[in-house]
C-alpha cells in the first residue's frame, strides 16, 4: 500500500466506510493500537459516507467482537466525511469499493489527500465486507487486522527512509 511521504507533522489517516459504525471505527482503533505499539506518531480517525448514524457509537456487536480481541471502540462516535477532510488528512482509506467511488465523487478539485482502498489483496484492491449486513464480525476483523498490520509495516518502512 503506497503511503504518502511523511513531513514534519504526524501523518493523518482517515478510514472510511458506509455508516461509520462497524468497519471504519474498527480499522481506526485497531490501527491506532498497532501503530502505538510500533512507536509510530500517526493520527487516525474514521468517517462514513452516509449520515444515518452521526453521533452514535459503533454497532454493539462490533464493539463486543473488537473488545474480545483487545480493542476498545466504545469511545468512538460516528461522523460523516466532511469536505475539510480532503485537506486535513494525508491518506483516506476506503473499506469498500463503493465507498471509494463515493468519496472520489464528492472530492473537491483541490483535494490534498491520497484516496485509495484500505486492503490490497493478491489480485489488487480488496473489499472488507460489511458485517452489519453479513453478521460476520470475526471475518471483517480478521481482514482489518491484516490491513492494519500491512499499513503499520508500510509506515515503519517509510519512516526508515
Amino acid at each position: 500500500m503506497p503511503v504518502p511521504s511523511a513531513n514534519c507533522a504526524p501523518m493523518r489517516i482517515l478510514f472510511l466506510c458506509l455508516g461509520n459504525i462497524c468497519r471504519s471505527p474498527a480499522a481506526e482503533a485497531i490501527t491506532r493500537a498497532k501503530a502505538q505499539a510500533a512507536g509510530l506518531d500517526v493520527t487516525f480517525d474514521s468517517a462514513g459516507t452516509g449520515d444515518w448514524h452521526i453521533g452514535a457509537p459503533p454497532y454493539d456487536p462490533m464493539i463486543e467482537a473488537a473488545q474480545a480481541r483487545g480493542y476498545d471502540l466504545s469511545t468512538l462516535r460516528a461522523r460523516q466525511i466532511d469536505p475539510r477532510d480532503y485537506a486535513g488528512f494525508d491518506l483516506i482509506l476506503a473499506m469498500y469499493e463503493n465507498n471509494l467511488r463515493d468519496v472520489l465523487d464528492q472530492a473537491p478539485r483541490d483535494m490534498q489527500a491520497q484516496v485509495q482502498m484500505f486492503l490490497e489483496g493478491p489480485a489488487g484492491p480488496q473489499d472488507v465486507p460489511d458485517p452489519y449486513f453479513r453478521r460476520d464480525f470475526e471475518a471483517s476483523l480478521d481482514l482489518i487486522e491484516a490491513g492494519a498490520d500491512a499499513l503499520v509495516a508500510d509506515l515503519l518502512a517509510d519512516q526508515a527512509k
